[in-house]
């Protein structure tokens, strides 16, 4: 029967028919779902020794998966780990400008795994990591409604009251950014601490918004994502969410996060 486009992916997923191979591949660590599309298109994935550019193929218990020659494993349970970003890492596996990356600095002992949203080069703090693609994409959603909390040094005079209105979003250059909670912690001279929380986190957005008030960002760093905290994880540490933890913290259509994998017939 042919797969039914319309229907949401928990739908597309029956136990006859197995897995979607995309989300079967970011599963496995191999790659992001969208990653794994692109995989398919270049023709790099083969399932049973045969090439499958579809991504509506599904792959069932016993299949055998390869990607650029390379056998994978099947998928294991979901897994996440906290990391205290340094900065001065870009968060990608390969760079153009041959910069460091978070991934080339993480334990050879840790799997294959993507970030949860990125952090700038200049920019520290938490950072979680999963062996699951599809989970990466699901908690980058702001329709999870997670919300990022960071510190933030500026360096410039700091209106309180202009941090308040933050709240109601903001235009920066043409681009509307949803309610910002700011608020100033300390100062000493013209250096300040504050307090920034966001449930958006597009790209460079604090020091975009930060610039449009007058301020210049000197230190961003992240303490918290979602129910997860940096607390005192030291610089450049990993250490893994135990698996009651996660499943308890996730949201409920995040799928069966910290459980060994099901059987597919």
């Amino acid at each position: 029967m042919a797969p039914d486009e319309n229907l949401p992916d928990e739908q597309q997923t029956q136990p006859e028919r197995g897995e979607r191979i995309a989300k079967w591949l970011a599963r496995a660590g191999v790659a992001s779902r969208r990653d794994a599309e692109e995989l398919l298109t270049r023709g790099k994935v083969r399932l049973n020794n045969v090439v499958i550019k579809h991504p509506a193929t599904f792959v069932t218990q016993g299949d055998l998966v390869t990607v650029g020659g390379k056998l994978i494993d099947e998928p294991e349970r979901t897994r996440l780990w906290r990391y205290h970003k340094p900065d001065g890492l870009v968060t990608t596996h390969r760079d153009p400008e041959d910069r460091p990356t978070v991934f080339a600095k993480l334990p050879p002992t840790l799997p294959r795994v993507v970030s949860v949203g990125r952090l700038d080069l200049n920019s520290e703090g938490l950072l979680l990591l999963t062996n699951d693609g599809g989970l990466s994409r699901r908690l980058e959603l702001p329709a999870t409604g997670w919300l990022r909390r960071y510190r933030v040094r500026v360096h410039g005079e700091v209106d309180p009251n202009e941090l308040a209105a933050l709240a109601k979003g903001v235009v920066v250059e043409g681009t509307r950014y949803g309610p910002i909670e700011a608020g100033l912690d300390s100062k000493k001279g013209e250096n300040a601490w504050l307090t920034v929380s966001l449930r958006e986190g597009r790209n460079r957005e604090i020091r975009r918004v930060m610039n449009h008030l007058g301020l210049q960002v000197t230190r961003l760093i992240r303490i918290a994502y979602g129910p997860f905290q940096l607390g005192d994880l030291k610089r450049g540490e990993v250490e893994e969410v135990p698996a009651k933890v996660l499943r308890e913290q996730l949201p409920a259509d995040a799928g069966d996060a910290g459980a060994a994998p099901k059987r597919r017939r």
